[in-house]
């Protein structure tokens, strides 16, 4: 059974996704929070094994929850829900220590999927966000840059397909499929890939690669 906490200040949400969850038999939220110090009293008290996150909330806001969860020790995995007002948001949370990062117009499918993918230790960027990172680089003259990090080891025909493909939300096994390769072996790529981008997930291998221009608009159609 994997536990999660959702913690948004409008309780019509946080009510909505305790009764979507609860349609699935692997899944239970096990509390709620309104605001970012309330979320910080629930994980200390619950220890759920996903911590759903609104970004905007009164007295602490989602980023700096993620940040201070990281300092407390606490590296559960978070899974940001948003309206998604700003891309620099985006940045924020995934530089503060966020798993996964979702619209709250996604489908019960994409989110139960987001939770059990941020549960077996992976990460997660949905595709119309990734969407709208590319956007920001074709539009903003100067790059998105994370940590100053030099330009990596160059990466692989398959590498670069690999990454692709990751930037437009496939899982691995999926991955495998698009690829007619073993599922083993993607992984191996995958951990090539970040150890070439100098990153530690997925999440910052598919920004790291948008700072460096190695990635064109992923496709449309999932």
């Amino acid at each position: 059974m994997i536990t999660v906490a959702v913690v948004d200040d409008q309780a019509l949400v946080r009510q909505g996704i305790r009764s979507l969850l609860g349609l699935v038999s692997d899944i239970e939220v096990i509390g709620e929070a309104a605001d970012g110090e309330a979320a910080l009293a629930l994980v200390e008290a619950q220890r759920p094994d996903v911590l759903l996150l609104d970004l905007q909330m009164p007295r602490r806001d989602g980023i700096d929850t993620i940040t201070e969860l990281r300092q407390r020790g606490h590296v559960l995995p978070v899974l940001v829900l948003t309206t998604f007002d700003d891309e620099e948001l985006v940045l924020a949370a995934v530089q503060a220590g966020a798993h996964g990062y979702l619209l709250k117009d996604v489908t019960f499918e994409q989110l139960t999927d987001a939770v059990r993918t941020l549960a077996e230790g992976h990460t997660l960027v949905q595709p119309a966000i990734t969407e709208q990172l590319l956007r920001r680089v074709e539009e903003t003259p100067r790059p998105i840059t994370l940590d100053g990090l030099a330009r990596p080891e160059p990466l692989t025909e398959r590498e670069l397909e690999v990454l692709r493909l990751m930037a437009s939300g496939f899982p691995n096994r999926e991955i495998a499929a698009a690829l007619h390769l073993a599922p083993g072996t993607v992984k191996n790529h995958v951990s090539a890939i970040l150890m070439k981008l100098g990153v530690g997930d997925r999440t910052r291998a598919v920004l790291r690669a948008l700072d460096l221009g190695l990635l064109t608009r992923p496709p449309s159609g999932r």
